[in-house]
């Protein structure tokens, strides 16, 4: 990977200590540690294990969170940025597996590290559509789950 030079980053964007850069495209800056994108007057910081999938199509980068938050990139000259953020998002994903419930439906359970390597992975549950996550049955049934993978990883 090609690094960047901080000169070319879009003005009013700040880097944390130690972040390097790894693509540009206009406003847009992924990092080894985060995705930086305009949104608005300002820049949105995302860092890697908090993106659940990110697709590249059309000129848009369409970028979803861990707990359902999106948001469309638009990049005219790409370059580098989506593959490099395909990479790193791979990057942070330790486990995943989708477990089927007892009810019916099921639960993506999946653990990413920080992408600077350090830190306890982070844990989610994405569960099937249809299915209401504020449940208290749902969500006992699924952290189960969790804890049994949490043992079979020893993460």
């Amino acid at each position: 990977m090609r690094l960047t030079r901080r000169r070319n980053l879009p003005d009013g964007l700040t880097l944390g200590r130690g972040e390097r850069v790894l693509a540009v495209s206009g406003d847009t800056v992924a990092t080894d540690a985060a995705l930086h994108f305009q949104d608005g007057a300002a820049f949105t910081r995302l860092p890697w294990e908090r993106v659940e999938q990110a697709a590249w199509r059309d000129g848009v980068l369409a970028v979803r969170e861990v707990g359902g938050g999106r948001h469309s990139v638009h990049l005219s000259e790409p370059g580098s940025v989506p593959e490099t953020v395909r990479e790193r998002v791979t990057a942070t994903v330790v486990v995943s597996t989708h477990v089927k419930l007892p009810g019916g439906g099921g639960v993506r359970i999946a653990a990413r590290r920080p992408a600077k390597g350090s830190g306890d992975p982070r844990w989610t549950l994405v569960f099937d559509s249809g299915l209401d996550p504020s449940d208290p049955g749902l969500l006992a049934q699924a952290e189960q789950a969790m804890e049994e993978i949490r043992r079979q990883t020893g993460l």
